[in-house]
């Protein structure tokens, strides 16, 4: 069994590498995770060490990107908040999906009243827009990194669980499940070997796909002046910092706007090419 699963994992992502903008995707994300976990040995100047006679210098030898009008390295911000924004984006992004799985599964099997509130509850978290609920999520329990995490997981449950319960409505209907029953299988084991292993690949997509808007969101916290404190490096409250001095030193937020959206199309990127990848329906499509 365990060569079987390997070999259908290089083969999936012999497809995903075959998609032309999944190569893209994947080399953006292998920079940002390198710049990450190597951010010690890429920067040359500390992100966090204020240089007064050093404000607002232009990009040269010494400031590659240039500095901010705390005379902080914009190149070493730069590495240092991807690690950032990968972890936040990462831990919240599973917090979620840990969380969907848990209540979609439950809610898929066990059906009836208790269907309906664990649905009634995700549908009233999903009505509010991800910023206004994250906005306030945070002004209520304050700007703490775990905070953040923690409310970026919340705000992305819902989708996830709205998307394994159909999945697993689905999947509880087929034979080999009902198969399963008749021979008196647990609910335990029919929900981990068969509920939930065949309704993980919309939710891989899924997840893939809300990396990329976690990192926006952190980022867009960030920029209001509500993300992750100062002087932590933050893509966002750099792009924040930025405005502040557009007229000035309009070269300081083409940066940390440019990395965003380039790592948020990544994410995309990968996220498409995994759904086509793993849906047989679309394989052809491509």
């Amino acid at each position: 069994m365990n060569w079987v699963r390997k070999s259908r994992l290089l083969q999936t992502l012999r497809e995903l590498v075959s998609v032309r903008l999944a190569k893209f995707g994947l080399v953006v994300l292998g920079i940002a995770v390198i710049a990450a976990v190597f951010s010690p040995l890429l920067s040359v100047h500390d992100p966090i060490k204020i240089n007064p006679r050093d404000s607002l210098q232009s990009p040269g030898s010494k400031y590659w990107l240039g500095a901010d009008r705390l005379g902080r390295d914009q190149l070493a911000r730069l590495i240092y908040g991807a690690r950032v924004s990968l972890i936040i984006g990462g831990a919240g992004v599973g917090i979620a999906v840990v969380a969907g799985i848990t209540i979609g599964t439950i809610s898929g099997w066990a059906g009836r009243w208790t269907d309906e509130v664990l649905m009634r509850i995700m549908d009233a978290l999903a009505a509010f827009p991800n910023i206004i609920f994250a906005l306030v999520l945070v002004a209520v329990t304050g700007g703490a990194m775990r905070n953040i995490i923690l409310v970026i997981g919340l705000v992305f449950t819902p989708a996830v669980a709205r998307l394994i319960r159909a999945q697993v409505l689905s999947v509880k209907e087929r034979d080999y499940v009902i198969a399963a029953v008749a021979l008196g299988a647990s609910p335990a084991r029919i929900i981990s070997s068969h509920l939930i292993p065949n309704s993980l690949a919309p939710v891989i997509v899924q997840a893939s796909i809300a990396f990329g808007a976690a990192i926006l969101l952190e980022a867009s916290l960030s920029f209001l002046g509500v993300g992750v404190k100062p002087p932590t490096p933050t893509w966002g409250g750099m792009l924040r910092h930025a405005f502040e001095v557009v007229d000035l030193a309009p070269w300081l937020t083409f940066t940390p706007g440019a990395t965003i959206f380039l790592v948020v199309l990544a994410f995309n990127f990968v996220g498409d090419a995994l759904r086509d990848t793993l849906d047989p329906r679309l394989r052809g499509a491509r």
